[in-house]
């Protein structure tokens, strides 16, 4: 018997220890070179662990099992031989007539363990639309849902029909009086946000000022270009890259902002790297946007396009985690008004953006119906000083409301 051992692999510089979160083969199955046996979690990201070599799969380790670098994940019996009939037969030794063992009658459309079976993007994707696997042909090989598949799937048309509330009122109906309670233990992931964000308010001298700001300007850019924007670089203008370009601006201008501690010293940053928060299925991730202050505003929708398109398909590279020295979250999206984002550690500020509302303002002595957002920055009151982070906001606040100023670099 020729045994290799599979073990956990170094994955990055800060990544000490992952989480099994799947299997994607079954124990004592046959497994072919590169093919992925595994799904491990990282604090950064989801990863597929291929198999070193040909043969029987024989598992180590267990699902939601913590797993430090190079402990061993799994074995694989390099004699057993390929089964005649993938699908269904089961691994057998090299030296062991196959036409003994195996069913005489022909089961190659008989389904195996792959069938039905989601990829891990596909899976993804699948419980973001609350898709049933079940419901969904598989195209992949011995029937395993692709993400192609999980994209073109759609909810069964009585689920599609069936509204909300009535949905939600039959769940509150069944769980009446109910005691019943589960205990599901924590994604690495969930894990290391909890860790960081409590680390955040325990270690820095976290304060947020507030504004707000007037989008009637940027909102009537968006209408009177947006058609040629999209023909010419075939993504829309959105207010991520506006606002991404405003903090770009101003961080130029107030370093303390963009800059970080490192014990005893301030690190300043020449460039603008500003992270993203993306929403996904497994907790928000922040990726960076490289060079903000160099980019075009078409360059920097498509890189946010192409990260939050990664994030959500669980495909961000540990390479594209790193870095930021800035952060700007979205809670508008989800409908938030106001809130006190969370610094990004190690960086020294985050800025908050919130649900548009039209709101009545007093203009020149009128009060006029415009287009308002809140705004919030939180800061580390250790670097930035109080003035220093409100200038700051008034800046990104008045490149804003006039973005020909911010179109011009003035």
């Amino acid at each position: 018997m020729s045994i290799v051992e599979m073990k956990v692999p170094t994955i990055g510089e800060s990544i000490t220890e992952v989480t099994l979160s799947q299997w994607l083969i079954k124990d004592g199955d046959y497994v072919s070179l590169d093919e992925p046996i595994c799904e491990f979690e990282s604090d950064k990201a989801t990863l597929e662990f291929p198999a070193e070599a040909s043969g029987k799969l024989i598992y180590v380790a267990a699902e939601d099992d913590d797993l430090e670098i190079g402990a061993l994940v799994a074995k694989i019996d390099t004699s057993v031989a390929k089964p005649a009939n993938t699908s269904t037969a089961e691994a057998v030794p090299a030296n062991t007539n196959v036409s003994e063992t195996a069913p005489s009658k022909d089961t190659s459309s008989e389904p195996n363990y792959a069938t039905g079976h989601p990829s891990p993007a596909a899976a993804k994707i699948l419980r973001e639309q609350n898709i049933d696997p079940a419901s969904v042909q598989g195209t992949g090989k011995d029937g395993r849902i692709t993400k192609e598949d999980a994209k073109a799937a759609k909810p069964e048309k009585s689920q599609a029909l069936t509204s909300p509330t009535s949905t939600e009122n039959a769940s509150i109906s069944h769980a009446l009086f109910s005691r019943d309670e589960r205990r599901q233990k924590m994604s690495r992931m969930r894990r290391t946000i909890a860790t960081r964000l409590v680390s955040a308010k325990n270690s820095t001298a976290m304060l947020t000022t507030f504004n707000e700001v007037d989008l009637t300007n940027i909102m009537a850019l968006r209408k009177q270009y947006q058609e040629k924007f999209v023909a010419k670089y075939g993504v829309k203008l959105g207010f991520m890259s506006l606002f991404a370009k405003a903090c770009a601006m101003a961080l130029q201008e107030k370093p303390d902002v963009n800059a970080i501690i490192d014990s005893d010293h301030v690190i300043y940053h020449d460039y603008v790297d500003i992270s993203i928060a993306i929403s996904t299925p497994t907790g928000l991730v922040v990726p960076p946007v490289h060079n903000v202050e160099s980019l075009g505003f078409h360059e920097v929708e498509l890189k946010i396009k192409e990260l939050a398109s990664k994030a959500r398909d669980g495909k961000l590279t540990l390479d594209e985690m790193k870095g930021g020295t800035f952060t700007i979250t979205n809670g508008g999206v989800f409908g938030s008004m106001m809130s006190t984002p969370i610094l990004n550690q190690p960086q020294s500020a985050i800025l908050g953006m919130h649900a548009i509302q039209q709101r009545p303002v007093a203009i020149d002595g009128h009060v006029m119906i415009r287009p308002m957002m809140y705004l919030a920055l939180s800061y580390d009151h250790r670097i930035i000083d109080g003035s220093t982070s409100v200038t700051f906001l008034v800046r990104v606040k008045e490149l804003l409301e006039d973005p020909m100023t911010l179109m011009m670099g003035i």
